[in-house]
């Protein structure tokens, strides 16, 4: 759906070469203390008791925060990459830095250097990332190409490598799918498909489908297909990429919204429509995408090829975790359409030349085709009032600001993040792109925010349309208050359980504002008043999302484009989830250490010659099978925060480890019958009200994660993710 060094290169195509700065020695030689000692503690058996409930609310922790086409970046330093100064005496001297012009700020090369000058440095120093590229153009030609910090940093050894803004190459994740999108419109300029025709014309595969609604082209440009989100295969390595048709034809994700409805991001919808591309072309994706888009815009350094082809494995950038870490290695997209791309910057800028349809910029696809692409792609015959919202167009999300049209995406891999923004009313265009996720899980954004949103207020200020207090605000903002989840979820597998704590909560707020908590798209809160029947805005900022309404009651949110808000299922919400799981977890644990407890009190009494009352062969049968069952389900709940943690962090998950976890969780829902048995024999035997309460609330707890387990899909037939 994703800061650097002071190491900075420059090129302008076509004119000068680049030039780099290097960090400082203090810098770099910080890199060399940042050693982690961790050491084991072992803690005494009440503690670990406890810690299972910790474990349990670790859930929250481990995938609050995670974003389904990629993991949050790992903790680390934003200290520099290691390297003696010695390894750096060969670098070229970097160019005097260029004073920005006083007044107003034209939008040429002098001053946007300048600008980036002042501005990524210091951001990349902060956030803990090792390079980034930037480019620019306006008017038909490129502004400036900018390259910043290290390509390598030689953290495991070796000399570090600078980003060179002509040569590094990134992989810009998502952005990918603006080629998905182009190849897709060519073929409908040639009259080979259409966007209103039901895709399974041109596939050889099953398309996913609960609704009898045709699934189109103009539906997967759009994110609309209505398919729920799938993670699995999502972003691996190794050193053959999985061949497209399989990836789309096993284990498919289920369609779970009708067709044109609900805005929800699929990797897997966009990957469908390449798919297409591939199909009625005749030829692989990454050809068509070569010679159809690459070649007429002189692309030279660009593929969609997993793994690299030989003459640009030399140039292609590290990825890091953050700064501070070694380097991954070559992350394989699964579904190459929706994000497989490794390009430069100057080859990002010439695509940008091409879309904005400058002459000599290559023809990728004629006007009026350019203008459809362009153009918001879904009325409200089918979204209703969400069509208030920011809409999507066949690819590009509407990024407008400051009153400028403004068309961009984003992207992010493990370790690449990158967005793409184009004006085509300006006839201007801004990529920038980062190969490390940072010190912080919103690192990246920042960076990313900072330039973007800092370019449009530099070179096309401007404000917001004024607004007008609406009368119905107070109505409406108690309507939508409530607890929502994202369209883009995972609905029939054991990742469902993502919506406990993946909720937004709505609150109505003095005035008739509401407080999204967190914002959308956000990791912080962020307050919203109604600037339109049912638009809301942004207080002090320009996002815009609008309300779907169905008898008195929200049906969805929808912002972004691509992504809605739908009300939340009140037996999923994180306070009522968290602690029933967190107690009967507990409980059972306690019924587990008490069997051990239990045998050597009675061994103790029988040494003291102290009467022991013998227990009946079938209670002995009840309470051993109801402690493994309990034993079973505690361990199921342990093994089910790890499991979710590890697919959330891209990490393969084999299905025989969510099939061995579901086995023990149905061993728990089959001790409630044992666990019944002991309540009824304890109350029959009257053994005492300590004994009746020990069995029920055993039972109990059994039983709640039982429900827990059928409510959150832990025990769906596919442990696919």
């Amino acid at each position: 759906m994703p800061a650097s060094r002071p190491a900075v290169s420059t090129a302008v195509i076509g004119t000068s070469p680049p030039g780099r700065q290097q960090p400082s020695r203090s810098a770099r030689a910080s890199a060399d203390r940042l050693r982690t000692d961790r050491s084991r503690r072992v803690l005494p058996a009440w503690r670990r008791a406890a810690g299972v409930l910790a474990v349990v609310g670790a859930l929250a922790v481990a995938v609050a925060g995670a974003v389904p086409a990629a993991a949050l970046p790992a903790g680390g330093s934003a200290a520099l990459p290691a390297g003696g100064s010695a390894a750096l005496a060969s670098t070229p001297a970097p160019p005097p830095r260029v004073p920005a012009p006083g007044g107003e700020h034209p939008l040429e090369r002098r001053d946007v250097d300048a600008w980036l000058d002042g501005l990524v440095p210091a951001a990349l120093e902060g956030s803990g990332i090792a390079g980034a590229v930037v480019a620019v153009v306006h008017d038909g030609e490129v502004v400036t190409t900018r390259g910043y910090g290290w390509a390598d940093t030689a953290t495991t050894g070796g000399e570090p490598v600078p980003v060179e803004a002509e040569r590094t190459l990134f992989r810009p994740g998502s952005v990918s799918k603006l080629f998905t999108a182009t190849a897709v419109l060519q073929l409908v300029e040639r009259g080979e498909v259409d966007l209103d025709t039901d895709v399974s014309e041109y596939v050889d595969i099953d398309v996913p489908r609960r609704f009898d609604t045709p699934v189109t082209l103009r539906h997967l440009l759009t994110h609309t297909a209505g398919f729920e989100e799938r993670v699995g295969g999502l972003i691996g390595t190794g050193e053959v990429a999985q061949p497209l048709r399989d990836a789309l034809a096993q284990d498919p994700p289920e369609q779970v919204y009708e067709p044109g409805t609900v805005p929800a991001y699929s990797n897997y919808g966009n990957a469908l429509a390449g798919y297409v591309v591939e199909r009625v072309s005749g030829v692989p994706f990454e050809d068509f995408v070569r010679q159809n888009i690459f070649e007429p815009a002189g692309m030279t350094s660009s593929t969609f090829e997993q793994p690299l082809p030989e003459e640009l494995r030399d140039r292609m950038s590290q990825g890091y975790p953050s700064s501070s870490e070694a380097a991954r290695p070559f992350e394989l997209v699964g579904t190459a359409p929706a994000g497989a791309l490794t390009s430069s910057a100057p080859d990002m800028a010439r695509f940008m030349l091409a879309q904005l349809g400058e002459p000599g910029a290559g023809t990728l696809l004629g006007r009026e085709t350019l203008d459809l692409l362009h153009a918001p792609a879904l009325t409200a015959d089918t979204l209703g009032t969400l069509a208030q919202a920011p809409r999507m167009t066949l690819g590009f999300f509407d990024e407008s600001r400051n009153g400028h049209r403004i068309l961009g995406h984003g992207g992010d891999t493990q370790y690449f993040h990158a967005h793409l923004q184009l004006y085509p009313d300006d006839r201007t265009g801004v990529f920038v792109a980062v190969n490390s996720s940072g010190s912080t899980p919103a690192a990246t954004l920042t960076l990313r925010e900072s330039v973007l949103h800092g370019f449009t207020d530099r070179y096309f200020p401007g404000e917001p349309a004024p607004t007008a207090p609406q009368p119905t605000a107070q109505e409406h903002a108690a309507l939508a208050a409530g607890s929502y989840v994202s369209s883009r979820g995972m609905h029939s597998t054991f990742l469902a359980a993502l919506d406990v704590v993946g909720a937004t909560q709505v609150t109505a707020r003095p005035g008739g504002r509401l407080l999204f908590t967190p914002g959308p798209n956000a990791a912080a809160p962020a307050l919203y008043e109604e600037v339109a029947p049912w638009v809301w805005r942004e207080v002090g900022g320009q996002r815009t999302l609008a309300m779907r309404v169905e008898d008195g009651a929200v049906q969805a949110i929808a912002f972004e484009g691509a992504f809605a808000l739908l009300p939340a299922e009140p037996e999923r919400s994180a306070g009522l989830v968290l602690p029933v799981a967190g107690a009967s977890v507990l409980v059972l644990l306690g019924a587990v250490l008490a069997w051990p407890v239990g045998a050597v009190r009675r061994r103790a009494r029988r040494r003291a010659g102290a009467p022991v009352a013998p227990a009946g062969r079938a209670d002995r049968v009840g309470r051993g099978l109801t402690r493994v069952a309990a034993f079973a389900a505690v361990v199921a709940t342990v093994g089910w925060v790890f499991l979710i943690g590890a697919v959330m962090s891209l990490q393969p998950v084999p299905q025989e480890a969510a099939r061995v976890t579901q086995v023990l969780q149905g061993i728990g829902v089959l001790g409630l019958v044992p666990a019944a048995a002991q309540v009824v024999s304890a109350v029959r035997g009257r053994r005492g009200w300590r004994r009746v309460l020990g069995a029920l609330l055993v039972l109990l707890a059994l039983g709640a994660l039982a429900w827990l387990a059928v409510e959150l899909r832990l025990l769906a037939p596919s442990v696919s993710y």
